[in-house]
């Protein structure tokens, strides 16, 4: 199926994605984010880490210095890597990646996954698209409910 493409905004519409997508998160889903620098994955992230946790105010720190940060969600633990300083899968098993693909993963940087890249994973690429407009390539999770609704609510 061909990505969605859905144009967002402003940072709070980046977050609205994100927390669209936590209410369909469920254990052993990845969630691979991708763009360059200043594109909108910390804020796409600690939207859908503070979603997952039902905690709005929930203080959430960018794991690029720690490499991974766990968070115990209702629906199932999240692990929130970001891969920026790795070169490649090579370190993941020793940071917890085997049992992090238990709970929920969301992934920033995730072309250093390699091999390990989940196969059933959902896909989002944001794009930055002016000052503090971007737009979001999202694919996989077609099967789920909430594909129908990202289409609904897609304005690209």
């Amino acid at each position: 199926m061909e990505p969605l493409t859905i144009n967002l905004p402003s940072p709070e519409a980046t977050g609205d994605l994100a927390r669209r997508l936590a209410r369909a998160a469920r254990p052993g889903d990845a969630i691979l984010l991708s763009g360059v620098l200043g594109a909108g994955k910390s804020v796409f992230s600690r939207a859908f880490l503070r979603a997952a946790c039902g905690d709005p105010e929930m203080e959430v720190p960018s794991p690029t210095f720690t490499l991974v940060q766990a968070y115990d969600a209702p629906v199932a633990p999240v692990a929130h890597f970001d891969l920026w300083r790795l070169d490649g899968p090579g370190g993941l098993h020793e940071l917890g990646w085997d049992d992090a693909c238990e709970g929920i993963v969301l992934v920033e940087w995730p072309d250093r996954l390699g091999a390990l890249t989940p196969v059933e994973a959902l896909r989002i690429e944001l794009l930055v698209t002016g000052e503090e407009a971007r737009s979001a390539r999202i694919a996989g999770w077609e099967d789920r409910p909430v594909w129908a609704e990202l289409a609904a609510w897609r304005v690209a």
